[in-house]
């Protein structure tokens, strides 16, 4: 049994409707140690795949106290609870926000510039401390064509006359069913770090530029001011077996599972 948490968002959503045997935890709002320990026990579940979080910086920034309980307290009391099982916990590309490398980034070059990253980052070591076992996915940003929150492809369907991005920030992103086909794989990793997602030797206005092609819209692409790069390598992974297209190949993809153009 694979007990997921945060079922009911972007990424729980998707892995609930994916994998076989599954079950979706209860909310964790609010949680105590003793709830999460006596959920898992009682779900029999030999893997958790942890989802849930406070992933809105804006808010993490505006209310501190909120995020560290979502982002850290949770993770490490689903950590405590989780002796002789799987524990796989998303993290984010945040982590790197502010290196003073520029990238590609492997998993040992993390400088986190906002409370977000902070917490994100802290949450990885804490839980490895206590559950060395645990897998850290360290996910880029990702997107589907089915998402109650906007993401990068809805961005970009949506827009009407004109996007902006930077010619000087590179970033991975990430078609969401590539996510859901690895995780079988993630399950076996050993424990640690890892970075998790697309590589891209493009920009994101190259990127922008070649997406707005592919689906034939007439806007425009301005190029932006410098953002800092949220670059990753991910040939750790690799190593292990968990492959995705490069970023422009995953994009394609979509376009094509969905009828887009």
């Amino acid at each position: 049994m694979i007990l997921i948490t945060g079922a009911n968002g972007f990424v729980g959503r998707r892995l609930m409707r994916s994998m076989e045997n599954t079950a979706a935890s209860a909310s964790l709002r609010g949680a105590t140690q003793e709830e999460i320990r006596r959920m898992i026990e009682e779900s029999d579940a030999g893997v958790i795949i942890h989802t849930a979080a406070i992933s809105d910086i804006g808010i993490c920034q505006a209310k501190p106290d909120e995020s560290y309980f979502a982002n850290v307290q949770i993770p490490l009391y689903i950590a405590r609870a989780c002796a002789g099982r799987k524990l796989v916990c998303f993290s984010s590309d945040q982590v790197y926000s502010n290196c003073p490398e520029e990238g590609p980034y492997t998993e040992d070059m993390v400088n986190p510039g906002n409370i977000y990253a902070e917490h994100k980052l802290e949450m990885e070591q804490r839980v490895l401390d206590v559950l060395p076992s645990a897998v850290m996915l360290r996910a880029e940003w990702m997107y589907d064509i089915h998402s109650p929150k906007p993401n990068y492809l809805l961005n970009i369907l949506h827009a009407k006359e004109a996007v902006s991005f930077s010619s000087k920030q590179f970033r991975g992103v990430t078609y969401l069913r590539e996510v859901a086909e690895n995780m079988e794989s993630v399950i076996s990793l050993p424990g640690g770090v890892y970075n998790f997602g697309s590589e891209t030797a493009q920009s994101m206005y190259e990127l922008t530029h070649g997406l707005i092609g592919l689906l034939g819209k007439d806007i425009l692409v301005h190029d932006a001011p410098a953002r800092h790069n949220l670059w990753m390598n991910c040939g750790k992974a690799k190593l292990h077996g968990i492959t995705f297209s490069d970023a422009m190949t995953g994009l394609k993809r979509c376009i094509t599972d969905y009828g887009i153009v």
